[in-house]
């Protein structure tokens, strides 16, 4: 700790040739895992909190499989801590980039744990020195310039028995000392050996340290790249009894290391009380660590995932690994399905089939299912990508990202969850171009492209709205072949090409026509009339806005009617033709008041009284604006100043129709 306090203040390279340090001085501790490199950069970092008012951002750069994590997503986790949205589907170089300039002026503290290069770092590193950056690695990252390692060793004589004394108790330890120092280095002076050590010794009280010294010390070791400390674990793994032992190996096989009740049970085979009983026990030994949480959490300590997995290759069948990996995919889906049916109504279809679920199953109010699901997303992310990355249980994977993605927006909104949500169709495309499924690669490819829109990546969502539409037709799937053609025009409308755009809704309603479909008919006659409207022609405009009011008329629509007329009478008032605009206002007025649409029918009398205004008839319009205040009360300005503000706007006014065919669509 003086070492690195030390290394703060000390002066870097650019101080001592006379420049401005341009970015944040970087600590790096060093050291196996399981030396302490974590516990120590937590304490550094809580004895320097107060110093970083800004606070401090946490960050794991490496998987418990030892796989680094993707620079993209370590930016956007950091860029959520701050409170800062990151476009979906934004790359790598734009993250990190909005992560440099979001701490710009801040002065904040960034944990980077388990580093496996430099290259994962650098990006983050932000541009200012008021920031500190405290890096773990297992060794020096190279590339970072003017950084000095603090590198971790076993730890002294003296400090070893006092972790040891905190799991073992402090009288055995002084009773018999020189045991103790023999048992300190039979585990090489390493804080996760000597935690496992004295949780071994807290179960067992009558045990003689001598004896546990003895037995670590002769134990052969058995591959393991760190001999201490797996000595240690396989003389407490030796001990634990059959069902334990399956269950803790079995722990090796959880989505980023993160475990609950539920996986434990599902992985395991057992009930879920039955599971929490043992990873409760696991951690009295030290070989789970509890997770600060509102919910029963724990992380598989990841120095130990590596033990876990080599016993799992040795003693557990390849069938019945996939089995329990089935088994933790199946009851992830379950809680998810559970997850978003808590939001229906009661009463619904949904509700119904939860009442159904066994009680562990169900959440008790969408409050509850909504904490569940903010605690757990990070292993439910990661359990959709192993799913994927399996290769094995495609469909299990496909189940379980359906079901994620439909408990995300239930519970946080599409555009809340549209960073998550570009993820996981990202994902389902990866499944359905491995397994030849254009149906399902047409929807990602949909998905991912609204995703592209809604965020300015016009071009890009172009290109993915084209290839849905040939998988579509692969696929012969009607419904995503419409919805491509209709996506096409509307990128083709954001820009600003008028005449492709109409040609593209144009033929999708030639294919809601021929398959009878009259609702989706009279909105893409509204579509079109909203292009030509931007184009500047309003006979075509006008000519599609009536097909789109006798298509409603026909199905029924009287509010769909009373809009389109609306918007009719906006585009004859475009025109030149304020008279005929009146009238046409007049109409769909009417059809707003059988409607019973109070916002519509005001919006139709201030409007009204603009076109009356025009027609010089002051007095008739001032009528008309009182009964629009009267409607709405303290919400008519809302509604007037738009209203009138489109009407200065010309063709820009057409976006109102628009908008809520898109809503409809989707």
């Amino acid at each position: 700790m003086k070492e690195l306090r030390a290394d703060i203040a000390r002066a870097g390279l650019d101080t001592l040739s006379g420049r401005k340090a341009p970015r944040a001085r970087v600590l790096l501790i060093a050291g196996r895992p399981g030396s302490g490199r974590t516990a120590l950069a937590e304490e550094l970092t809580r004895q320097l909190v107060d110093d970083y008012p800004d606070g401090v951002l946490r960050a794991r750069l490496t998987d418990p499989d030892g796989t680094p994590v993707p620079t993209e997503r370590t930016a956007r986790e950091l860029l959520g801590t701050l409170g800062e949205s990151a476009p979906a589907g934004a790359d790598e170089d734009d993250l990190a980039a909005a992560l440099r300039a979001a701490l710009d002026g801040r002065r904040a503290l960034l944990l980077l744990d388990d580093a496996a290069t430099a290259e994962q770092v650098d990006p983050l590193l932000p541009d200012t020195p008021d920031c500190l950056v405290v890096a773990v690695s297992a060794g020096p990252l190279t590339g970072i310039p003017d950084v000095r390692p603090c590198t971790l060793g076993g730890l002294d004589t003296k400090a070893a028995l006092d972790l040891l004394a905190r799991s073992a108790g402090s009288v055995r330890i002084t009773v018999d000392p020189r045991s103790a120092e023999s048992l300190v280095e039979a585990c090489g002076g390493n804080p996760a050996a000597l935690v496992i050590a004295g949780g071994w010794l807290a179960a067992r009280p009558k045990a003689a340290v001598a004896d546990l010294a003895k037995q670590v010390r002769d134990r052969p070791e058995e591959g393991a790249a760190d001999s201490d400390l797996a000595r240690v674990f396989q003389h407490t793994y030796a001990a634990l009894p059959s069902p334990s032992a399956r269950i803790l190996r079995l722990l090796g096989l959880a989505p980023a290391g993160h475990v609950d009740p539920h996986t434990a049970s599902a992985l395991a085979g057992c009930s879920v009380s039955g599971a929490r009983t043992a990873l409760d026990d696991f951690v009295a030994l030290g070989l789970l660590r509890p997770v600060d949480s509102a919910l029963p959490q724990y992380e598989v300590p990841g120095c130990l995932v590596p033990f876990l997995r080599e016993l799992t290759e040795a003693q557990d069948r390849p069938g019945e690994v996939q089995l329990a990996r089935a088994r933790m995919l199946e009851r992830t889906v379950r809680l998810l399905q559970s997850c978003r049916a808590v939001t229906e109504p009661d009463g619904s279809a949904a509700r119904k089939k939860l009442a159904g679920l066994p009680r562990a199953l169900r959440f008790p109010n969408p409050g509850a299912a909504a904490e569940w699901l903010s605690v757990r997303q990070p292993a439910l992310l990661a359990a959709a990508r192993l799913a994927v990355a399996d290769g094995d249980l495609d469909t299990l994977a496909r189940r379980l990202m359906a079901a994620l993605a439909r408990a995300l927006v239930a519970h946080r909104g599409t555009q809340d969850a549209a960073p998550e949500l570009y993820g996981i169709h990202q994902l389902v495309l990866g499944v359905a171009e491995r397994r030849d499924l254009p149906r399902e690669k047409a929807a990602a490819l949909l998905n991912l492209a609204d995703l592209d829109a809604q965020t300015g990546r016009t071009q890009e969502a172009l290109v993915r709205y084209r290839a849905a539409l040939d998988c579509g037709r692969v696929a012969g799937d009607p419904y995503a072949t419409g919805r491509a053609m209709e996506s096409v025009g509307g990128a083709y409308q954001e820009l600003g090409d008028w005449q492709r755009a109409a040609d593209w809704y144009g033929r999708a309603l030639a294919q809601r026509l021929a398959r009878g479909e009259r609702a989706d008919a009279a909105r893409l006659h509204g579509r079109i009339a909203t292009t030509h409207t931007y184009a500047g022609r309003y006979g075509e405009a006008l000519r599609n806005w009536r097909s789109a009011v006798a298509g409603l008329r026909k199905i029924g629509d009287v509010a769909g009617r009373a809009r389109a007329l609306s918007e009719m009478a906006r585009v004859q008032e475009y025109a030149g033709r304020p008279e005929e605009s009146l009238r046409t206002c007049r109409e769909a007025a009417e059809w707003a008041r059988e409607a019973a649409d109070v916002r519509l029918q005001a919006a139709l009398q201030v409007r009204l009284a603009d076109t009356l205004e025009r027609l010089g008839d002051p007095a008739a319009a001032g009528l008309h604006r009182a009964a629009a205040e009267r409607m709405l009360g303290n919400e008519f300005t809302e509604v007037a100043g738009p209203v009138s503000k489109h009407h200065e706007e010309g063709a820009a006014g057409a976006r109102a129709y628009e908008i809520r065919s898109t809503s409809s669509q989707d």
